[in-house]
């Protein structure tokens, strides 16, 4: 039997050591987090012991996990081995079909109308999502990271970076409240107002499945949503939903709150209706982000950019507007 000894396994692949210059754009972050992204597959413990042993230089030096990279740093990086992956899905048509779904792209960002059901990004169970799609058939691009997030079955306007100034100064622009959002929601029964901002703390729970829940709660963090009739039906309501905060499940949970739950939503919603709005078919959420508007990073230009409905959503509509 040969002895396996300074043999790298067949489960395992090995990068080679490198040296990277930091150019503008990767400057002000981490070490660390330069690392997760540079070392993806690599345990965090391993990065943290590759910067305490300094197997990681920068300008030949050691430094620790807060430093912030520099402009013109050379960043060593050792040879490190990494567990392979397993054998890769077979990746269909779904990936390259998020290309025909790019609402808006330049060289800095670009807004994809997302599909309902298809996660923003991996992990819980599930093999990938968008932003992993969008970096399997784009392999050339140096980075694309989600600047928020949609749930999964939710629709439409998702903004992605092309540039790591560009994804910090969009999050800038998020905590100032300086990026507009505003959804299309399908309200169960009929709601006679016109406007209605609701201003009710939310609070996130973990069930002891894992399942996230969302609840109003006293102790939970400020939100606030600004609902806008657009369409009365006779056994539900079209709304423009904007957001004033952006909290996880927000406009799911304080509908639900006005006690005009979501159309098919299965998580807060009510079954009975649910049931009845599938056999209409509807077999997914009514929430769409239809709208969003932010200043552009580079060009201090104001952008605006739509997503119309999906067809499924669209049909459903039409089906309530006869007589």
């Amino acid at each position: 039997m040969k002895s396996m000894k300074g043999q790298v396994s067949d489960s395992a692949r090995k990068i080679p050591p490198r040296q990277i210059e930091i150019d503008a754009d990767e400057a002000g972050q981490r070490i660390d987090n330069f690392l997760f992204a540079r070392l993806k597959g690599v345990p965090k413990s391993r990065i943290y012991r590759m910067l305490r042993t300094g197997e990681v230089r920068v300008n030949r030096g050691r430094v620790k996990a807060p430093y912030r990279l520099q402009a013109g740093d050379m960043v060593r990086l050792p040879p490190v081995q990494v567990a392979a992956a397993g054998p890769p899905a077979p990746p269909g048509n779904r990936p390259r079909r998020l290309e025909t779904r790019i609402v808006y792209e330049d060289e800095d960002l670009l807004v994809l109308d997302k599909p309902a059901g298809m996660a923003v990004h991996g992990g819980s169970g599930l093999a990938g999502g968008v932003i992993e799609a969008l970096r399997a058939v784009r392999p050339q691009a140096r980075f694309l990271e989600l600047v928020h997030r949609l749930d999964r079955d939710t629709s439409g306007c998702l903004l992605i970076a092309k540039r790591r100034s560009v994804l910090r100064a969009l999050h800038a622009q998020l905590r100032s409240g300086r990026v507009e959002k505003r959804y299309l929601a399908l309200l169960e029964g009929e709601w006679r107002g016109r406007f209605q901002r609701v201003d009710v703390p939310l609070r996130k729970f973990v069930l002891q499945g894992g399942e996230r829940l969302v609840k109003a709660a006293e102790d939970g963090k400020p939100s606030q949503t600004l609902f806008r009739r657009l369409e009365a039906f006779p056994q539900a309501t079209l709304v423009e939903a904007e957001l004033l905060t952006g909290r996880t499940h927000q406009i799911r949970v304080h509908a639900a709150w006005l006690g005009h739950p979501l159309a098919g939503d299965e998580r807060y919603g009510d079954k009975a209706a649910n049931r009845r709005w599938r056999r209409l078919g509807l077999k997914r959420l009514f929430l769409h982000a239809w709208q969003v508007a932010f200043r552009h990073p580079r060009r201090d230009v104001m952008i605006r950019l739509e997503a119309p409905l999906d067809g499924e959503l669209e049909a459903l509509l039409d089906h309530l507007r006869q007589p």
